[in-house]
């Protein structure tokens, strides 16, 4: 070897050592002082020395199988003496890992009723329609079941699978619902402001009765039947007093309240016999627009509160009358429409007969249902005179021509109104254009609502894609039974709030599946709560850790197999969570993935304490950081904490946390010297104070203290109300622990007791009172003879006498204790 200043080196020397090791041994010793990076390369000596050896020398002589490689890389070593001292040594060669195949997003789509990869039409972006509510009364939880769902859907697609999803979604406040119910409202309103007299509400309440009665009788569905028959009860319960009052001439101070019950149980019923007396008198629009006014601002608010995003935008029926009007234009002049008295209707033969188009994709099997397809129409658009007017029973109605008592707007065919199917496909074409990605709506509405919708829209645009997935969230129930507005069996979404929070509701709904019935109850309110719960405690007690003093380099500790065992878990878990996301937005195994994550923390913190070892910071902080960004993904975290849920209720534009925990950690090192102090001066009232500011005074402020023996006391900010609930339920928990405690002690004074009595009597005394059993004695007390005077035998004799000698025995051992001073 030699660098630019040395001759190459003479090895005659040094291949005359015949010993193989010994020569090697020197060898290495040599080329120890030989770097190529220093400068020194090899000469033809080099080369030729080298390959003499018939194969790589050993490990231990590590550097001249460091130059016996570099030569080799370098020079042919199937022909060595061709080597070009000038050569260069050379990268090899590098291929890429094989990988493996990342899972893709797939919806399940109704239009196929399976899984499909979900492929928007344009790059990134998605184009987003959804069927938004009919506002004529107040939100309610199955309302809740469809939002609250699609906008989990709808973040995890924007903020996890990072698409641009454009969301567009409509307000029904043109409908024959909202019509029927404003026109009532409206006409009970005027009857109330008569102020009629008790006799007259009793004989107008008989009145409507009657239509109410034939109702009842010829309502067939059971359902509706119980909630009518529910109607009557309460109507009759109150009917009765007020007659009675009003016959017996009663003073008006008993009469008016028994008047004003009747009214506010009466109005439904009342409501429908006005509308049918004075309904057709009702004609300004303005009336019909006060009622989804004042409910859409409640929808909002009750979307709000329940953290649900709002749409990119809204559109509302009333104010697309000409987009409506224009569109079911082209649908005629398209050939799928046709006018009929003023209405026009959906040419469902025509359409279907088409080569290019099918009616009926997503539930073929229901066409032809009668019973959905009027109940899509309405229940103002189903008399016998609409029906008549359809070439098919099998049509739908596209505009409507407006009868007295319902609102109106001009059109070709003269004043009308929209039917309903026909305003997604107008509002939603207007905005989004002759396709969409996904389409979403309840699972009730497929048909014929979203049948018809696809039929119309692919008869106005002349295609076979309007919709490319359309998505349908599960039903609701209550407790396992069905949940309806119009059965008048349902939970508001305000109702739903006062009991739990908006979170422990969005979590509830993650732990479903999103397009499966989802059952409202304690049950799976309970489940929510404790999901809740558990992983809070993991947050508080990272923070913990991350709170504990240490310096910027400090905060990188060196790794043991536990860290590497969780981080290994970590990363498996974050690819179970993504596999859930992917297949169908699965966020209930997505959550039980979580829920496993979080175990395996606690186990990490719970081995490292129990050790007096400090968990390892980072690792803690990369887990609970996820979990954090996770939740906030599902819409469960609304805020910028890096970790954990807000403390301090939402609306705080401070973070509590970080203004109060400086303060509280002095307070908990001060309490914790004072303890110690008390402890070892034995100061029982101190310890006692402690004790109560920790169990009384800090949780009414929302904070609780984690005594741990030999470990620094962990401080946490908590929700106040579940303190106190805690505080409750530790109180009630103890307070049994007492009364069992005072049971056995009673229990125990009662045996003591009753074997205190037993040995104070006599052996002589103890069978003499058994005469159910013997009659005649001996001088000791023993029995002879039994009850019936037969002499007892020997084998009966021998038991007794086992009793009688160990009364005996108790009996002297009682005297005993006398006279020690015992028991008396």
């Amino acid at each position: 070897m030699a660098a630019s200043v040395e001759q190459a080196f003479d090895y005659g020397l040094l291949l005359s050592i015949r010993e193989e090791s010994a020569r090697l041994a020197a060898l290495n010793e040599y080329l120890s002082t030989r770097s190529y990076i220093g400068g020194f390369t090899f000469s033809q000596a080099d080369v030729e020395a080298f390959t003499r050896f018939p194969e790589p020398p050993r490990e231990q002589y590590f550097h001249v199988l460091r130059w016996y490689r570099h030569i080799a890389a370098i020079t042919d070593t199937s022909s060595a003496n061709s080597c070009d001292t000038k050569g260069k040594r050379v990268q090899p060669a590098w291929s890429p890992p094989e990988g493996t195949e990342q899972p893709r997003l797939h919806l399940y789509n109704s239009l196929t009723r399976n899984k499909d990869e979900f492929v928007p039409q344009n790059g990134k972006q998605v184009l987003w329609y959804c069927c938004g509510p009919t506002v004529y009364d107040a939100s309610h939880m199955g309302h809740a079941r469809s939002y609250i769902s699609f906008d989990i859907l709808r973040r995890v697609l924007m903020n996890y699978f990072k698409y641009d999803v454009f969301y567009c979604m409509n307000i029904t406040d043109i409908d024959d619902k909202i019509i029927k119910r404003a026109r009532q409202n409206h006409l009970f309103e005027q009857y109330r402001e008569k102020k009629p007299a008790p006799a007259q509400i009793l004989g107008d309440v008989q009145t409507a009765l009657k239509p109410f009665l034939v109702k009842l009788a010829e309502t067939t569905d059971p359902d509706k039947k119980q909630m009518l028959e529910r109607l009557h009860a309460a109507v009759t319960s109150v009917l009765g007093p007020l007659q009675e009052a009003v016959q017996r001439g009663a003073a008006a101070s008993e009469v008016a309240p028994k008047a004003e019950l009747l009214l506010k149980e009466a109005k439904d019923l009342l409501s429908d016999w006005l509308d049918s007396q004075l309904g057709s008198q009702v004609t300004e629009n303005s009336i019909f627009s006060i009622l989804p006014k004042y409910w859409e601002g409640e929808y909002h608010q009750d979307m709000e509160a329940l953290n649900v995003l709002p749409p990119d935008v809204l559109t509302r029926v009333s104010e697309y009358v000409p987009e409506i009007v224009a569109f079911v234009k082209k649908v005629v002049e398209n050939g799928y429409g046709y006018v009929s008295n003023g209405s026009v209707y959906f040419d469902t033969a025509q359409f279907g007969g088409s080569e290019k188009h099918s009616y009926g994709k997503l539930v073929p099997e229901a066409v032809g249902d009668q019973k959905a397809l009027q109940e899509g129409e309405g229940d103002l658009s189903i008399s016998a005179d609409r029906l008549s007017e359809k070439r098919s029973q099998n049509d739908f109605a596209l505009w409507k021509a407006s009868k007295p008592g319902e609102p109106s707007w001009d059109s070709p065919w003269g004043k009308g109104r929209p039917g309903w199917h026909i305003e997604c496909s107008a509002m939603a074409g207007s905005i989004l254009g002759e396709s969409m990605d996904i389409h979403g709506g309840g699972f009730d509405l497929r048909f014929p609502h979203h049948d018809n919708e696809l039929a119309q829209s692919e008869a106005y645009f002349e295609n076979d894609h309007w919709v490319r997935y359309f998505l349908h969230t599960g039903h609701l129930t209550i407790a396992g039974c069905k949940m309806s507005k119009s059965l008048k069996n349902f939970i508001t979404i305000k109702d739903a709030l006062a009991k739990h929070t908006a979170r422990q509701l969005r979590l509830a709904f993650l732990m479903h599946s999103w397009k499966d019935t989802l059952d409202y109850s304690n049950n799976t309110m309970e489940s929510a709560i404790q999901y809740e719960k558990f992983i809070n405690e993991f947050f508080l007690n990272v923070k913990d850790v991350l709170r504990a003093p240490t310096n910027i380099t400090g905060q990188y500790e060196k790794w043991d197999s536990q860290e590497i065992e969780l981080n290994k878990s970590f990363y498996e878990k974050k690819a179970a969570v993504h596999r859930a996301l992917c297949d169908n937005v699965d966020t209930r195994t997505a959550m039980e993935e979580m829920r496993a994550l979080v175990s395996l923390g606690n186990t990490y913190i719970a081995a490292r304490k129990s050790n007096r070892q400090t968990p390892n910071r980072m690792l803690l902080q990369s887990v609970a950081a996820y979990l954090t960004e996770m939740l906030r993904v599902f819409g469960a975290i609304d805020g910028v904490e890096p970790i954990g849920f807000p403390v301090g209720g939402s609306g705080q534009n401070m973070d509590l946390e970080a203004i109060v925990m400086p303060y509280l950690s002095v307070l908990s090192d001060f309490r914790e010297t004072v303890r110690k102090i008390a402890r070892e001066n034995k100061v029982t009232e101190v310890l006692q104070l402690c004790d109560a500011l920790r169990d009384d005074t800090l949780p009414e402020l929302g904070v609780r203290l984690e005594d741990h023996e030999g470990l620094p006391t962990v401080v946490k900010l908590v929700d106040r109300e579940t303190l106190l609930k805690e505080r409750e339920e530790k109180k009630q928990v103890e307070e049994e622990k007492k009364r069992k405690k005072e049971e056995a002690a009673r229990k125990k004074q009662e045996q003591e007791a009753a074997k205190l009595a037993k040995m104070k009597i006599p052996p002589s005394e103890m069978f003499r009172s058994e005469i159910d059993k013997y009659s005649n004695f001996d001088d000791s007390g023993f029995p002879t003879h039994d009850a019936e005077g037969k002499e007892i035998s020997k084998g009966q004799t021998k038991k007794l006498k086992k009793l009688y000698d160990a009364q005996e025995k108790l009996h002297k051992d009682y005297l005993e204790m006398v006279q020690n001073g015992g028991s008396s």
